[in-house]
């Protein structure tokens, strides 16, 4: 039953299928260029970063000012479609 719940969780999510807005800059959300690898990673990982940049905590880099523009639901959808292995 647990797995069917799990299972039935990511089906409710059809943000994570589609790329996020912006993915076609920085190599379509770190895919390369010499930036961190962000594919494989946790996905809590990848929203903690976000939400962090949200709040205006880390480094100065883009990233403060992207995130800045997006929910904390669309956090989470756009980390959960990065973290998906391609």
């Amino acid at each position: 039953m647990r797995i069917f719940a799990g299972l039935s969780l990511l089906a409710a999510l059809p943000a994570a299928a589609a790329p996020p807005p912006g993915a076609s800059s920085c190599a379509g959300c770190h895919g390369g260029g010499g930036m961190p690898a962000l594919a494989g990673q946790p996905v809590e990982a990848i929203a903690g970063a976000m939400l962090a940049y949200k709040a205006g905590q880390g480094s100065p880099t883009v990233m403060d000012r992207i995130a800045r523009g997006f929910s904390e639901e669309e956090i989470r959808a756009i980390a959960a479609w990065v973290a998906a292995p391609r």
